[in-house]
């Protein structure tokens, strides 16, 4: 058995739960099945990440990324729902992998439910030692926010993927992206946001699929404008774009490493390449050249072995092929996915990271400031709900052009998947009155609450990728200014610190977008029902979590975060005795 290879195929996932096919997605309205909101907001997050409108294979469990789950079979997924239903104002229950453990007394500041994923061992942490667990049903992959139950669709990762590309305008261009062309391949779960995030910056796109379904899902849902027949018309239709200066986005049903060589024998450089397959998981998530999904999919099945190996050397082709663009003259990132990390890995190329990763490229000045990706949903199901705080967050913040733009976008094209939803990125910076842009806005959006002006709680999260939420080596900490790339304890006191601040779901996942062994990150939500305790209880959460973004960085050195840390009264304790 190789170092990849799973022990075995079946993971004992089990038949669809009867209560999943009842429900389709998650309960909506103000009647609650729960002892309370906060738990109730768990049980239609947990639904949420389940609905066919937003899991990429919800029937098997899986939200995302290829195998990522939200529960590690279906009989959890019931017990889940059962101890929910239960669970008092004042206990928390415990999920290790996808399976609920236990539940215990604890108080009524306290995270209702806490929640451990793909965790191992140091020695042990490899996908080998994984996969032979998952076959054994003894743990699951939770990715990111699949398993912390925060997913929103492709949408959660949309801003991201438009902030990384109006910052590389800025950089590259002095603007945005008119008249510019990208490169890049996957419309899954999450890089579905990509020809959307490109054209919102003005931009054209040319993305490599090799599934026709989820070509089609993303024509179905405005996030792809077009789909051509052949590269050479997805080239010309761009090309044409581009010139007149007009968004545009284009889909061709074909292996990127095949697109990106193509591109170079034709000597088309487009103008960015970048890519969001899921490489970081070369049996399930990648797929190799010279196959269409079914042979690809029968490969894995037959002989898992040579799929592993095919496939990288698909990767080794497509970093090569990257590399060779980038010499051509065009701007190249990688986007979060190990692609570089597998090829360097298991090819012994160091060379693949001659190109570098889209945080040390363009994020980490926000990261530096504890700006970050915010998200809510709105537990009532109504869209109207979704509205009114996107008035809210821009009267916050009148000057703010770039989140004003945002919003405006997102409101005319970004279609919900499952509960309505939104995100924007928010940061630690403190107004007069002394709190963060994201609790000035939590404890905004509680008031509407308490008002009634919005029918029903809204549950806030993130994105696991925040500024003080995670180490990754090759992606969120990829070449740290002090050389802590790969220390790992601020994401866990990240957790801590946000269950003492009284989040009410934390989490802390192994793997993520990267794969097993090569990233820790968390998690949290907290629950606006327009009570007391809950502004409490926003106003600290929304202050620590961001805040550990200003001291992660400002500990490793950056003059950004000692600024943001300077102007927003942050106590950095070594900083304070020098």
């Amino acid at each position: 058995m190789s170092e990849q290879e799973p022990a075995s195929a079946d993971t004992g996932i089990g038949e669809p739960s009867a209560q999943w096919r009842e429900y389709r997605g998650a309960p909506t309205g103000t009647d609650i099945e729960c002892e309370g909101w906060r738990q109730e907001a768990a049980l239609r997050m947990l639904n949420n990440n389940l609905d066919p409108e937003v899991a990429e294979k919800p029937e098997d469990l899986v939200v995302y990324g290829g195998t990522g789950r939200a529960a590690r079979n279906w009989d959890a997924y019931d017990a889940i729902l059962d101890e929910l239903r239960e669970l008092g104002d004042e206990e928390t229950l415990l999920v290790q992998s996808g399976k609920p453990v236990g539940r215990f007394p604890t108080h009524e500041r306290a995270p209702r439910v806490l929640i451990a994923n793909s965790n191992l061992v140091g020695k042990w942490d490899s996908w080998k030692h994984f996969h032979e667990l998952e076959a054994e049903g003894k743990i699951m992959y939770g990715q990111m926010t699949a398993g912390s139950w925060a997913y929103i669709g492709t949408q959660g990762i949309l801003q991201g993927t438009y902030e990384t590309l109006a910052e590389l305008g800025r950089q590259e261009y002095d603007d945005d992206l008119e008249g510019k062309i990208v490169a890049t391949g996957g419309l899954g779960g999450m890089s579905g946001a990509q020809p959307l995030a490109v054209t919102m910056n003005k931009g054209v796109c040319i993305v490599a699929e090799v599934d026709a379904h989820r070509i089609e899902r993303r024509l179905e849902t405005d996030y792809l404008m077009e789909r051509a027949e052949t590269l050479d018309e997805a080239l010309d239709a761009a090309t044409e774009a581009a010139a007149a200066g007009e968004p545009y986005s284009v889909a061709v049903e074909m292996n990127v490493a095949d697109m990106l060589e193509a591109m170079a024998e034709r000597e088309f450089v487009p103008d960015i390449v970048t890519d969001q397959t899921s490489a970081h998981d070369e049996l399930e998530g990648y797929y190799p050249s010279g196959y269409s999904v079914a042979e690809a999919d029968d490969l894995r099945e037959s002989d898992s072995e040579r799929y592993i190996q095919e496939s990288l050397d698909t990767m080794e082709r497509h970093v090569d092929a990257i590399l060779d663009l980038q010499e051509k003259g065009a701007v190249a990132f990688e986007y979060g996915n190990n692609l570089r990390g597998q090829v360097e890995d298991h090819r012994g190329r160091e060379d693949g990271f001659d190109f570098p990763g889209f945080v040390p490229a363009y994020i980490r000045p926000m990261f530096c400031r504890g700006r970050g990706p915010f998200r809510w949903a709105a537990l009532s199901g109504d869209p109207a709900d979704i509205h009114r705080t996107d008035e809210a967050v821009t009267e916050l913040f009148p000057e703010n052009d770039s989140l004003t733009r945002w919003i405006e976008l997102a409101h005319e094209r970004v279609s919900f998947q499952g509960l309505p939803s939104r995100v924007c990125w928010l940061g630690y910076e403190t107004a007069d009155e002394g709190l963060t842009e994201r609790a000035r806005f939590a404890l905004r959006i509680n008031e509407l609450v308490a008002d009634g002006e919005i029918s029903a709680p809204i549950v806030v999260t993130r994105d696991h990728l925040d500024a003080g939420s995670v180490a990754s080596p090759h992606r969120e900490t990829e070449a740290m200014k002090d050389g802590t790339d790969a220390v790992a304890d601020w994401p866990i006191l990240n957790a801590l610190l946000n269950c003492a601040a009284g989040a009410d779901i934390v989490s802390v996942h192994d793997g993520g977008g990267v794969g097993i062994g090569n990233a820790l990150h968390t998690n949290n939500h907290v629950v606006l029902d327009g009570s007391e305790l809950a502004a409490e209880k926003a106003e600290r959460v929304f202050t620590t979590d961001p805040g550990m973004g200003v001291i992660r960085h400002a500990d490793a050195g950056y003059e950004d975060a000692l600024d943001e840390a300077n102007q927003s009264d942050v106590p950095v304790p070594m900083r304070d005795r020098r």
